[in-house]
């Protein structure tokens, strides 16, 4: 099978397709023919040995999927061969075809195509997690949403929304405002042209934002932590800018405010049965149509470190796929 290897640790550019031994599964394992694989951010950090993963050379980048079952363990009975499913695996999905734990392994929702089941778990989950779970984000609240273009942003707008919030998206340009505004924000600041923290302070009468949802870090951490109401909560979920901000303490000390982490991978292996039902939430949804993951971008396997590029560049609206099957 072809896969697409990172074999020393560098940018995308550094990565080869080549082919290698199908993957062996044992008796708690699924084999999958990966149909669609999702590009994240922690896949450019990864291959750069930048993340808290640290996989042995040479290895396959990719943490989500979905696929067709084409074998499966002994001990594995809630899937079987032929059906279609989706996997989140931290890395391995860059290939055609991916072993995976069974208990990374989930049906996919009824009347979904592959494209659009990659590019869901994971972007959503995480959004799910961080708002209704680590924010206890409440209907009539107001919501500032970062980078709210991208992926994990758009999923916050449309989650913010279901939630019953006021949501706030923040991007850079108005044409990555124009695709937040299609997917239901409220109002929208271009931080390109306009100073964070007074267009927040504006957008709410000077009261300030109950939620922050920070996928970039870097300044725009700090400012819009200075516009955060009173009890506010700042939501850390990653750092796009490839900044780790350093907010000054004493910021959330008088604003009564919070920071909360948020990191979805632990949540799952910590807490499977809250994850369960919050992606039974998720795809309900789903179904009912209040989410729409945004792909703008496919790409087969030989060019899969141009679909990591175009991510990590952040100049991607929504997700990037890629195909292995092409």
């Amino acid at each position: 099978m072809r896969a697409l290897l990172c074999k020393q640790f560098g940018p995308p550019e550094t990565l080869v397709v080549e082919d290698i031994a199908a993957p062996e599964i044992g008796p708690d394992d699924v084999r999958i023919d990966v149909q669609a694989a999702a590009v994240n951010f922690p896949d450019s950090l990864i291959i750069e040995n930048k993340y808290q993963t640290k996989p042995e050379l040479p290895f396959s980048p990719g943490g989500e999927l979905a696929g067709v079952v084409s074998a499966v363990g002994d001990n594995v009975n809630h899937v079987a061969v032929g059906d279609d499913v989706i996997a989140f695996t931290t890395y391995g999905a860059f290939a055609e075809q991916v072993a995976a734990p069974a208990d990374r392994v989930i049906p996919m929702p009824a009347g979904v195509d592959h494209v659009t089941a990659s590019a869901f778990v994971m972007t959503y989950g995480t959004t799910y997690h961080a708002l209704a779970d680590r924010a206890a984000l409440q209907s009539g609240e107001s919501l500032l949403v970062l980078g709210a273009s991208g992926g994990v942003g758009l999923a916050a707008i449309e989650i913010g929304k279901a939630l019953g919030a006021h949501v706030i998206a923040a991007a850079s340009s108005e044409d990555k405002l124009a695709v937040c505004r299609e997917h239901g924000a409220d109002e929208t600041i271009n931080y390109g042209e306009e100073d964070l923290k007074t267009a927040i302070k504006d957008r709410t009468g000077g009261r300030g934002v109950d939620v922050v949802y920070d996928p970039v870090g870097g300044p725009a951490t700090e400012a819009a932590l200075r516009g955060t109401a009173w009890r506010g909560r700042l939501l850390v979920i990653g750092f796009a800018s490839g900044e780790i901000p350093k907010p000054p303490l004493n910021l959330a000390l008088l604003k009564g405010c919070s920071i909360v982490g948020v990191f979805w991978g632990s949540f799952v292996k910590r807490e499977p049965e809250a994850n369960r039902k919050q992606l039974t939430q998720l795809f309900t949804w789903l179904g009912e149509g209040r989410l729409r993951p945004h792909v703008s971008a496919t790409y087969p396997l030989a060019r899969g470190g141009e679909a990591i590029t175009l991510l990590a560049s952040r100049r991607a609206s929504g997700k990037v796929v890629i195909k292995p099957q092409d």
